[in-house]
């Protein structure tokens, strides 16, 4: 308690905290608000399923800040501006215009390339929300289920519109939100909008987890103080289980997350006179050991919910077994998907870590600072040593990468927990709470050690 008595001492950590919180609160305010026209009640019924779309629908808005199960201004989410930031580093690495823009022309250039992303950001959310808005009022159980709003398929066109309106303002609202995250207050303005996101669909989880639905409410389960069960029913041991997996995973996730792998370096000592000048003391270049973060896992399952979209689509409209069978393996429990996951997470981890980081550019700023690692000549040399290094560690953290993307469909199966539980035992989103975490941390550390005061994680 001492330690975070000393976050009260100083007014402007204080005010950063209360922005940041302020603003989440407003994100969840609005992750409530329905969308107009809409029948919520029907929307539930139809979505009331833990399989099928519904599955997909809950598994990409768990990393996405959104809500696609319930029809809500915010239902798209961060991951339209996640998206277009992506889709402009990926064109600043291929695009020489872009390239020069982002690297030569400093914070003009930069802020360009912002205006850009938020103009592409528009038109992905225009385009998912039109998609998103086409399932939803569509015919989905013939001519009598009708659409989620209207009793037939008809829908005035400027219905449409302030629909499709409504959730690229509510995206664009986030977007606006993590900039003044990132501006006013402490940490990364979109992580945390995505954080809050997960953190609010905790409750329910244990809830389900623990309890059971009544004619009368809620009651808490009686399995859950016995020892055995089958199927659903959660017994002692299997929660003891969850919880020590739990405690583990979280514990693997902040090792992985912060490890490195130091190359020794030293600097040229200049000789002046009899007297020498240089660094005495060892120096080390630190290379993150999961350098790549979340984003290969949250492409690997963007990508992988496109294969269950388009076979189910050509099951429904072509009646083969085969792409209805193809769709049924891509639903996060068998083996086709796991397979394809860990490969797609390997090519991605490789991708993103060029896309990020230049061992050319790094081993460039260390011949300018007049440090050089022992044995390699400054140049190419350091930089060929440079990339070998991070080739290998990239292999580690990915295989780390890929075990924590798995580990819930894991628990899913052997435990025979349901999926929106086991999210919180691995896969991305316990990944990003605990990176986000991890990174405010470090942000309030620094304010701390800058007035000396100890930081939180301080012996």
């Amino acid at each position: 308690m001492g330690k975070l008595s000393n976050i009260l001492r100083i007014p402007e950590l204080m005010q950063k905290l209360g922005i940041t919180l302020l603003f989440l609160a407003i994100y969840r305010v609005g992750f409530s608000i329905p969308l107009p026209y809409i029948d919520q009640e029907k929307l539930n019924r139809s979505m009331g399923g833990s399989g099928g779309l519904n599955s997909v629908f809950n598994f990409v808005s768990m990393f996405s800040g959104g809500d696609l199960s319930g029809a809500t201004v915010f239902g798209l989410g961060i991951m339209p501006y996640i998206s277009a930031g992506i889709i402009m580093q990926l064109m600043a690495y291929v695009v020489p215009a872009l390239h020069r823009l982002q690297k030569e022309e400093g914070q003009a250039g930069q802020k360009q390339i912002n205006k850009y992303t938020r103009l592409l950001t528009v038109v992905i959310c225009t385009v998912q929300a039109g998609f998103y808005l086409n399932y939803l009022l569509g015919d989905k159980g013939g001519a009598s289920s009708g659409s989620m709003g209207f009793p037939d398929a008809s829908l005035p066109a400027g219905y449409f519109i302030a629909m499709l309106l409504s959730m690229v303002v509510g995206t664009l609202f986030l977007m606006w939100i993590g900039e003044q995250i990132d501006e006013y207050g402490i940490g990364n303005g979109v992580s945390l909008i995505i954080m809050a996101g997960i953190l609010a669909r905790l409750p329910a989880a244990v809830i389900t987890l623990l309890y059971e639905q009544t004619a009368t409410g809620w009651r808490f389960k009686d399995s859950v103080l016995t020892l055995g069960g089958s199927g659903q029913d959660m017994s002692f041991e299997r929660l003891a289980t969850l919880v020590v997996l739990f405690i583990a995973v979280v514990v693997a996730v902040v090792i992985i997350t912060r490890a490195q792998r130091r190359i020794p370096m030293q600097s040229a000592r200049h000789v002046r006179g009899s007297r020498a000048f240089g660094a005495a003391g060892r120096q080390y270049l630190p290379i993150k050991i999961n350098q790549a973060g979340v984003m290969p896992v949250i492409f690997a399952s963007s990508l992988l919910t496109l294969p269950y979209f388009l076979f189910t689509a050509m099951a429904s409209s072509t009646q083969w077994e085969w792409a209805r069978r193809i769709a049924d393996a891509f639903q996060r429990q068998g083996w086709v998907y796991c397979v394809s996951e860990i490969l797609l997470i390997y090519l991605f981890s490789y991708v993103w870590t060029g896309v990020i980081f230049d061992p050319k550019e790094i081993s460039e700023n260390l011949k300018r600072g007049g440090n050089f690692i022992p044995g390699y000549r400054p140049g190419v040399r350091t930089a060929e040593y440079i990339d070998r290094v991070l080739l290998r560690i990239t292999y580690v953290g990915s295989a780390f990468l890929a075990v924590i993307a798995i580990s819930p469909t894991l628990v899913s199966s052997f435990l025979e927990v349901r999926p929106d539980v086991a999210q919180f035992f691995g896969g991305t989103s316990l990944l990003i709470v605990v990176s986000v975490a991890l990174d405010v941390v470090q942000r309030i550390n620094s304010h701390l050690v800058m007035r000396n005061y100890p930081g939180l994680t301080d012996d």
